[in-house]
């Protein structure tokens, strides 16, 4: 049985881009899954995770129960960070971002893979810990010594591989957060039964990270629909932060949502709107 997932953040309500992946992922599976991934407390709102069900709902859209939380989860991914501890594949990281924008050469880089390790080999000091904010981070190196590099199949059944630069010493929990997002989606798929991954290309770039960690967690591997991007007719991303267009306001101008999707899936978005391929 193939079980996929729709997995947004109710930071802001749903535009056609998620549409797109929600209906794909809906598509591909004998079951689907829903997550809301709210471990940013400081952005996330109820208001928004009821415009989720909202707007699927339109769509129609029907999802597998029960609904994962991510905040409600706190302690499956504390338990899956322990493991990585005690198996020195994680360490405390005291940087803040000012440190590692002054560390880095080129600080307009991705910071995940770009992180200069200035704390991978400190020794551990719980006191430090107990008293001075900081972050776990992966040690990479020790990470693909154990695991190799990371390889993933896509659903049409080509088999990529990972390089040790695409898998930097990512962040595995913060300060203010129990888990990072590499951390709490690879657990929480494997929790749902996920067999296949429908998301947008812009995160094939994660893929590396989070097939290292399943493997080192010994968690199943998926396999990973990504897939094009509903942009802009000039071809600027879709984003919450930018005020695009949403489902919401869509609806209220009188389209129909089940429509909407048929449309979609065969690739004909709305006028004003492309697909940039994967």
């Amino acid at each position: 049985m193939i079980v996929t997932r729709f997995a947004p953040s109710p930071t802001g309500r749903l535009h056609l881009g998620h549409a797109y992946s929600a209906s794909i992922g809906r598509a591909k599976g004998d079951a689907f899954r829903l997550r809301i991934e709210d471990l940013d407390q400081t952005r996330a709102r109820p208001e928004f995770v009821d415009g989720i069900y909202e707007d699927l709902r339109w769509l129609g859209i029907e999802w597998n129960e029960p609904v994962f939380v991510q905040s409600q989860r706190t302690a499956a991914y504390e338990a899956a960070l322990e493991r990585l501890r005690e198996e020195g594949l994680a360490y405390a990281c005291y940087c803040t971002r000012a440190d590692i924008a002054q560390s880095l050469t080129a600080p307009h880089g991705d910071a995940a893979t770009s992180y200069p390790r200035t704390c991978r080999n400190l020794p551990d000091d719980p006191q430090r810990r107990a008293s001075t904010p900081h972050c776990w981070r992966l040690n990479s190196a020790k990470a693909l010594e154990r695991a190799g590099l990371p390889s993933w199949t896509e659903v049409d059944g080509r088999r990529f591989e990972g390089a040790a630069d695409e898998v930097g010493d990512a962040i595995l929990a913060r300060k203010d957060a129990p888990a990072s997002y590499h951390l709490a989606c690879v657990v929480d798929d494997a929790e749902m039964g996920v067999t296949t991954v429908v998301r947008g290309a812009d995160l094939r770039p994660s893929t590396p990270t989070q097939r290292l960690l399943q493997n080192l967690l010994g968690l199943p591997e998926p396999t990973y629909l990504h897939h094009a991007l509903v942009t802009h007719e000039d071809g600027r991303r879709l984003a919450k932060r930018d005020l695009a267009p949403t489902l919401a306001a869509i609806r209220d101008h009188g389209v129909d949502g089940r429509d909407l999707v048929q449309r979609v899936l065969t690739g004909d978005v709305p006028s004003g709107f492309r697909l940039a391929e994967a």
